[in-house]
């Protein structure tokens, strides 16, 4: 990850650090062009709204460095974070496409640097450019395979314990990092945003992270998690 106090609005796309293969920015040059000329970057802080679930879509957000945590919430106030979104990513994408309300909230988990289009404006570029629909279509898709994930996650697994052991899994896959004492992970979010991405109450959470230290499955000291016994988490969600 990014420092978040190196964050600054980068003019053109073509001199942006964070661009990477698989961004939806990824274009060749003319159609780079027509989105940088529709695009409104800006850095929002640690806990900025980017939309609301139920409103209706202003537009797309494109996520170029940070991190913004997706949740649905139920009448009853109960939240389900559905996915944490990582640079690259478009949010918003969907619902700007429909014309139907936001279908999550969009909440930035560190300073983030996002390019934010207007609606008319995005489907105009889509209408245009057969790269560009392409791009949303692999974002759309990207997107569906996420959710298909984590509904299995979420359904088939049978204890909370397993859904936690599953989500650590996913975490070493994708951020973690070997030394001499295990896999080493960042980790960034809080127990009771955890609880929300398995579907369980903070307590839990607490209550079986403490259960995974005392039986050496990980170690966990302030932000920094190692994962110590990988082989016993993978037994317990059946890999």
């Amino acid at each position: 990850m990014h420092s978040p106090h190196s964050l600054s609005v980068v003019e053109h796309c073509r001199d942006c650090k964070w661009r990477e293969h698989g961004y939806f920015c990824d274009m060749p040059e003319d159609l780079l062009k027509a989105f940088e000329s529709l695009k409104y970057s800006t850095v929002f802080p640690k806990g900025a709204m980017l939309f609301l679930e139920g409103f209706s879509p202003r537009g797309i957000f494109m996520l170029c460095a940070g991190r913004v945590k997706l949740s649905s919430c139920s009448n009853e106030g109960k939240s389900l974070i559905t996915r944490i979104a990582e640079p690259g990513e478009i949010l918003g994408l969907s619902a700007t496409i429909s014309g139907k309300p936001y279908m999550a909230t969009a909440e930035t988990l560190a300073p983030c640097h996002v390019s934010f289009i207007k609606r008319q404006d995005f489907l105009r570029l889509l209408s245009e450019n057969n790269q560009a629909c392409l791009r949303a279509a692999e974002q759309l898709s990207n997107n569906c395979y996420a959710a298909n994930g984590q509904a299995r996650s979420l359904g088939l697994s049978h204890s909370a314990a397993e859904k936690l052991a599953r989500l650590i899994l996913e975490w070493c896959a994708q951020y973690g990092k070997l030394d001499d004492r295990g896999i080493r992970l960042k980790l960034t979010l809080t127990h009771e945003e955890v609880a929300q991405l398995i579907g369980s109450s903070r307590e839990t959470v607490t209550r079986l992270l403490s259960n995974f230290k005392s039986s050496h499955l990980i170690y966990v000291n302030g932000s920094t998690l190692i994962v110590r016994n990988k082989v016993a988490l993978e037994t317990m969600v059946g890999v």
